[in-house]
């Protein structure tokens, strides 16, 4: 919208425009000011009335619109007053604003940074300072805090330093203050008289200006937040630690030792976890898994997967359908957060380990000629992603051979590729000798895992150890096949029956092992298909009397009528042995297996 038809009626308006003419006029560069023409009526005159008061200006003697309102009628008449400028920063003192701030403020000049000025602030914490002295004389607390070799730096290389976080005792005071203190290079004006008065200024002196921010609240602040993240890691650790195994099971074939180094002060604990599970029939399952996140939630999840893991192991599945269950159960426990894991299984009648993998690094095994190979099959994704078939893959574990389980933290650094990392732990292991234990610290070691780290780690090794000497008489093993017919049964028991004569068993353990041998081969031919095997093996601690067939039904206990004539087979096993079960063999069929405790000797 354009104004300018509009402006005379507003009020001012033309009292402004004849306030800009006049200024734009031009004035005489020296001498009286110039009188105007005698035809100009004079702008100021008014009317007056009969006793020579003067009359309010009307519009037909001022030659303008009337006034508005809540304007004078006389304004028209008033000098434009000029407005004042507000001061700039020059005008003001710097001795003023220093001496005003509550920072502290000390100024010294020359290699020997005399003493020019210290403000109150700075006198009421430390006390007054005489001028002229040298910093070391007359401003002592700033050697004992460590600035005069930074204020030697100031002027030497004409750039700012900062030290933070300075303690200054309190004395009387509460409580300590601490101080960050910045050095500032400066020139400082020399005081007095010039000492030639024809040379126009003296040199300034080249100082520094030392700046004292307190930051009390800042620090104790951040005490606070430390003092809370270590009681909450604290209590992260203990749960972490608690959920883990306290004591690992030892299997009869296996020596097995694992370890767990939470990440340092500055990292927070994280959802690694590792378990040994004996399954029965002489097998174990090997599990070790990383939660992928921080904090007590992460060490809460890992716990409920830890759980879930011995439920499913106890079902003797596949370690593919224990990773598909677990898969489930992941996206179910929180949506949120993903984990890795490996589920493994060794069989020592089949002398290899058999696997599956969630997104978790591979495993590597040493061989008896000292070999370090990696599990090399296909890996799926993390649990909790869903949508994937799982599956399970398998690799030799002969007498005298070695295995290792292990999380990222042991491997991962963050300048360098994770297979790298995977390289160097096979270089360590292939040279790390000893019992299980000595072989987690040294792989520690070999991978410069500290007490710093910023990641927690986990370990499991896993020897099969070879057996010599009278520790070779307590393991044995026998197999008989069975081809079924009515001949089956009675040469099951008669190979049972010299078997376990031979181990030199006692009386009634020899009686207790033939029936159960009899009662497993008889619920096999019943309701089993070939082929069949019954298979006889002892260990140090226990007798284990395993039957497999075709046939992947598996049997349960049940309670047999009076008039009932069969059903009472596996009743009878598992009264008269320490445990029994049953499981799905990989290339189709079971197995159905029991075990009898040995005395110890």
């Amino acid at each position: 919208m354009i104004f300018t038809r509009w402006s005379a009626k507003f009020p001012g308006t033309q009292r402004r425009a004849a306030a800009r003419s006049d200024r734009a006029a031009p004035r005489p560069a020296s001498g009286p000011p110039a009188t105007p023409p005698a035809a100009a009526p004079a702008p100021s005159a008014t009317p007056a009335t009969a006793d020579g008061a003067p009359t309010a200006p009307t519009a037909a003697t001022t030659g303008s619109v009337p006034a508005a309102r809540a304007e004078r009628a006389d304004t028209a008449s008033q000098e434009l007053t000029p407005v004042a400028l507000p001061p700039t920063v020059d005008a003001l003192s710097v001795h003023d604003i220093l001496g005003t701030i509550p920072a502290l403020v000390a100024v010294v000049y020359g290699p020997e940074h005399r003493l020019a000025y210290v403000n109150g602030a700075y006198a009421t914490v430390f006390g007054p300072r005489p001028a002229g002295h040298t910093a070391r004389e007359a401003l002592p607390e700033l050697d004992a805090l460590g600035l005069l070799p930074l204020m030697d730096q100031v002027l030497r290389s004409g750039k700012p330093r900062t030290v933070k976080s300075r303690k200054i005792p309190g004395g009387d005071r509460s409580r300590d203050a601490y101080y960050t203190f910045t050095c500032t290079p400066i020139e400082v004006a020399a005081s007095g008289p010039a000492p030639d008065p024809e040379v126009a200024c003296v040199a300034p002196h080249k100082g520094v200006l030392v700046f004292g921010a307190e930051v009390t609240d800042q620090i104790e602040s951040a005490e606070r937040l430390r003092v809370s993240e270590a009681r909450q890691r604290e209590a992260a650790v203990t749960l972490q630690r608690s959920l883990l195994p306290q004591e690992l099971e030892q299997p009869d074939d296996l020596c097995v030792a694992a370890t767990y180094q939470p990440g340092g002060t500055d990292a927070a604990v994280g959802g690694d976890w590792y378990d040994v599970i004996t399954l029965g029939g002489g097998r174990t399952a090997l599990v070790i898994g990383d939660v992928m996140g921080r904090g007590v939630r992460a060490a809460a999840v890992m716990g409920q997967l830890r759980t879930a893991v011995r439920a499913y192991a106890r079902l003797d599945l596949p370690p593919h359908e224990v990773l598909q269950l677990l898969d489930g159960l992941a996206a179910e426990i929180d949506a949120s957060q993903i984990a890795t894991c490996v589920y493994a299984v060794h069989d020592p009648n089949e002398g290899r380990l058999v696997y599956a993998s969630a997104g978790h690094l591979p495993i590597l095994v040493r061989d008896p000629q000292g070999t370090v190979r990696r599990a090399a099959e296909p890996t799926g994704p993390p649990l909790g992603t869903g949508g994937w078939l799982h599956t399970s893959g398998s690799v030799p574990l002969a007498p005298g051979s070695s295995a290792v389980l292990y999380t990222d933290g042991l491997v991962e650094r963050r300048d360098k590729d994770i297979d790298e990392g995977v390289e160097a732990l096979e270089r360590a292991f292939a040279g790390a000798a000893g019992a299980p234990d000595i072989v987690c610290d040294r792989l520690l070691r070999s991978l410069g895992i500290t007490a710093t780290h910023d990641d927690d780690v986990a370990i499991l090794v896993l020897q099969h150890p070879e057996r010599t000497g009278h520790e070779a008489e307590l393991f044995h093993n026998a197999a008989l096949e069975l081809h079924g017919g009515t001949e089956a049964a009675p040469r099951a028991r008669a190979f049972a029956s010299g078997v376990l004569a031979s181990w030199r068993f006692s009386p009634e353990l020899h009686d207790l092992g033939v029936l159960a041998a009899s009662e497993l081969v008889a619920n096999s031919l019943q309701h089993g298909t070939p082929p069949m095997r019954l298979r006889l093996r002892r260990t140090d601690r226990r007798l284990i009397i395993e039957v497999t067939d075709g046939d992947d039904h598996l049997p349960r206990r049940r309670r047999a009528e009076p008039a009932d004539e069969a059903g009472r087979g596996i009743s009878i096993v598992a009264t008269i042995a320490s445990s029994w079960g049953s499981r799905r063999t990989p290339g189709g069929g079971k197995a159905v297996w029991c075990e009898f405790a040995l005395p110890r000797g």
